[in-house]
């Protein structure tokens, strides 16, 4: 038996008595995993600080899910929907989920590629034929991949200030006639939104659906999640939706809700409560495969892109040991782990979604404020989860 074996048998004799005792001896004389942590334990030290940490921020609002296998282990939430006034956040309140939408525009795709509706390889400009690159060769070079991927070889975030002015995609377009790719598409990474939504277009025209009605079909209804939604129309039309907060002099401040990276639907179009990205953690993780099957779930998480400059972040850097990107996933090396993580921000919200490749347990937070406070908190609870506690331990007692 191995010496880690024997030490997690040791500590659940200790924290759970005989009988996990014997399930831990059952678990390693099969040759299956033994969990680092017990994930019930991990769950309320996380509540903990969850609440710990939004009220010393003065977060308005927020929801978290923590899922283990097809198991809710624990789905709550904090504060107000709109700061001053009396409604709660509850499991049903709509959050915007900014860039995790783009985890499911590549499920929608991946899901569409495998059904040889197109295929990866396939040039975008057969589907976007009014897209060119300063060069037109390069821009004949882009495949569907690279978009997902964010290899198109662009400077990171190209032409975003004109997503910001409320500017359609059909006014942005144009201005990639401007601009060059750093490196050959498909060799270097630049995160990209205008880019990346261009999948819409590849969608509609490989299967003549549109890409809402793709989702509320594939995914929304199968797995039923009644709160979610595309769009701003559809956002607004709710009556039970959080309100975007900014960060102000005196403290946090609601404001109206922008359209525009709403013009952006694939990267960032997508509405949800926590209810629903408890279901939609668990197809990630396999747990509908009819919805997500292994092979597209493999698919999305093959690497197509390294991204080293995500190792110098400053919550990951003192525990990756490698990090790149597959198709709408951030993907995490801790350990013998793997995380697939997206995290999303956009004006008044913030949200945020991983889970580990090997464990099978996944976190998602939902903010209706800009703070940066749910990179910690996704950290603290993943790097407990993998067994590597100092940042949680560290963290837990400031």
């Amino acid at each position: 038996m191995r010496p880690t074996y024997v030490f997690i048998l040791i500590s659940y004799l200790r924290q759970r008595g005989a009988l996990h005792f014997y399930l831990a001896l059952m678990l390693c004389s099969l040759g299956l995993p033994a969990r680092a942590v017990d994930i019930d334990s991990s769950a309320k030290e996380f509540d903990r600080y969850f609440r710990l940490q939004m009220k010393a921020k003065e977060i308005p609002g927020g929801a978290y899910v923590i899922v283990d296998g097809n198991k809710v282990v624990a789905m709550d939430t904090y504060g107000v929907r709109v700061k001053g006034k009396k409604g709660k956040v509850d499991l049903d309140t709509v959050f915007r989920l900014a860039s995790v939408s783009k985890t499911f525009a590549a499920s929608m795709a991946t899901v569409l590629e495998h059904e040889k509706k197109f295929s990866w390889t396939d040039k975008v400009v057969r589907y976007v034929p009014e897209l060119s690159f300063k060069t037109p060769s390069l821009s004949r070079q882009l495949e569907v991949e690279h978009l997902l991927s964010h290899s198109s070889g662009l400077t990171p975030n190209a032409y975003d200030n004109y997503l910001e002015d409320n500017k359609p995609l059909s006014k942005i377009l144009p201005k990639f006639a401007n601009i060059d790719p750093r490196c050959t598409p498909g060799k270097c990474y630049g995160y990209q939104n205008v880019l990346f939504s261009l999948i819409e277009d590849v969608i509609y025209e490989a299967t003549g659906v549109t890409y809402e009605r793709q989702l509320k079909e594939r995914f929304f209804n199968p797995l039923k999640m009644q709160n979610a939604s595309v769009g701003w129309e559809s956002f607004m039309a709710s009556d039970n939706r959080a309100a975007p907060h900014v960060q102000t002099g005196k403290g946090w401040r609601p404001v109206r809700v922008e359209k525009e990276y709403y013009f952006a639907a694939p990267a960032a179009g997508v509405n949800a409560s926590i209810a629903d990205m408890a279901q939609w953690l668990k197809a990630q993780m396999g747990y509908y495969p009819k919805v997500l099957s292994p092979s597209v779930i493999e698919d999305m998480t093959t690497e197509r892109v390294a991204t080293q400059r995500h190792m110098r972040h400053r919550i990951w850097r003192d525990y990756l040991s490698h990090a790149g990107y597959g198709l709408g996933w951030r993907l995490y090396t801790i350990g013998d782990d793997r995380i697939i993580y997206h995290g999303g921000w956009v004006a008044g919200f913030r949200a945020a979604v991983a889970y580990s490749e090997k464990q099978k347990v996944g976190i998602a937070i939902l903010l209706n404020a800009e703070s940066t406070v749910i990179a910690d908190l996704t950290a603290n609870f993943v790097i407990d989860l993998t067994g590597n506690g100092k940042l949680a331990t560290a963290m837990a007692n400031k």
